[in-house]
């Protein structure tokens, strides 16, 4: 193994044994409950006295959440993971965190390895800020004397003094994001691991921490992070791993990296998604859920100038007075272009579905790839802001080369893109 190379994966793979329940006829007798109680707790029983995990269900599956995985990271390389949701990434990252062992293979991590992986990670809830602090620090090998030094650091970068000595079961998924980056951080660990978790922050931490991540990189520390913003991706690495059901698809250049993702997701999805199950980057209040989303045609493909139209399928949880649409659009290296609020319309009952035609009638954009953030809500940039649902990276779209002004908010924001468009046109039709 070289000198210079501080992480190695070897034919790494990852295996999870998943139950399944049998379908069950509509009418059963006492006798086939109690054989198949019988069996399942034998089967528990044989699993649990072999070591293995206990796995509920009638009959289990192999699942490689990881397979085969192959790679070198180097001393001071900047280096993003990229993916979609399932594909692997949040597993590989326990395994380089010692979280979890990996099934078949081998990996070599060489330094000190501080990870921010999940909201929490690591605190005890009844313990307070500073307390955490110390525990964090404990567990990543400083001494006393080490956090004692950074304290200060840490603290001010948390922006969390005045909360510093409450405990950490009553911080916000902000405070607790904040606290525990700027721990990671600033205890200098030689390999940082960071997951999404930072999705959770606001726009101006997220902006910080990558500030940080650079300096950390500057200073010779090794930095891995899986990420869904691909400009970061661009902006931040040296390379860029890409990953597909479990394997590694790609890698080389950020820049190839963002395109070959990019492309692969156009490929996949192509005017109708179904998002009942997708997991959110961002989670709304859950009043209303965005079940689906479509394109008015059959392929993604609209002209310059031309109206672009889509459908979204939405379900109410709890009643609701008024419904608005949103979306974000975004260019094929995740860089914000812009974004637009329809006006609200009627809201829905408890258990009403309805399908919300939604028109960007002049978005001007060039030709080349895009693709969609989506949410419904109330309000907009003028008013209070509540999103009910948010889905990211949908809605993949093509505008063709062809031949031939809004004013500024006071708060409009960064993630928004530099371009205010006209406001949305919505229809809506229960289901």
């Amino acid at each position: 193994m070289a000198e210079d190379v501080v992480i190695r994966a070897e034919g790494l793979g990852k295996k999870y044994v998943i139950g399944h329940a049998a379908e069950r006829e509509s009418y059963v007798v006492l006798r086939d409950v109690l054989a198949r109680t019988a069996r399942s707790a034998w089967r528990k029983t044989a699993d649990m006295a072999r070591g293995r995990a206990i796995v509920s269900g009638d009959t289990t599956e192999d699942f490689w959440a990881l397979k085969d995985l192959n790679f070198e990271i180097k001393r001071g390389e900047v280096v993003g993971i990229i993916g979609r949701n399932g594909a692997g990434k949040s597993t590989l990252l326990k395994i380089l965190s010692q979280i979890t062992e990996p099934s078949e293979g081998e990996v070599t991590v060489i330094g000190r390895v501080a990870s921010l992986l999940e909201v929490g990670t690591g605190f005890h809830p009844e313990l307070t800020g500073r307390e955490n602090i110390f525990l964090n620090g404990a567990i990543l090998g400083m001494s006393r004397a080490e956090i004692k030094r950074k304290f200060d650091e840490i603290v001010a970068f948390a922006e969390i003094d005045k909360f510093l000595d409450t405990p950490v079961k009553r911080y916000s998924s902000g405070m607790y994001v904040r606290l525990a980056f700027a721990v990671a951080a600033h205890l200098e660990p030689e390999i940082l691991i960071v997951d999404e978790v930072l999705a959770v922050g606001d726009a101006r931490f997220q902006e910080k921490c990558l500030g940080k991540m650079r300096d950390s990189a500057n200073r010779g520390r090794t930095v891995l992070f899986v990420s869904h913003n691909m400009s970061a991706v661009m902006q931040l690495t040296n390379r860029a791993i890409v990953m597909s059901e479990g394997a590694v698809e790609f890698i080389g250049a950020p820049s190839d990296a963002v395109e070959r993702y990019i492309h692969g997701q156009r490929l996949d999805r192509v005017v109708e998604f179904d998002m009942r199950n997708a997991k959110r980057r961002y989670e709304g209040t859950g009043d209303v859920k965005i079940m689906s989303l479509r394109f008015d045609r059959a392929l993604a493909h609209f002209k310059f100038l031309e109206p672009i139209r889509y459908g979204v399928r939405v379900r109410a949880e709890r009643e609701i007075e008024r419904l608005r649409a949103s979306m974000t659009v975004y260019a094929r290296n995740g860089a914000p272009v812009g974004t637009c609020w329809s006006p609200e319309v009627d809201g829905l009952m408890a258990g009403e579905e309805c399908e919300i035609a939604v028109t960007l009638s002049s978005a001007r954009l060039a030709p080349g790839s895009y693709y969609f953030g989506i949410s419904v809500g109330s309000g907009n940039h003028r008013t209070a802001i509540v999103d009910y649902d948010v889905v990211h990276e949908t809605l993949f779209f093509e505008v063709m080369p062809e031949v031939s002004e809004q004013g500024g908010m006071a708060t409009w924001r960064e993630g928004w893109g530099p371009i205010s468009f006209p406001d949305l046109h919505i229809e809506r039709t229960l289901m």
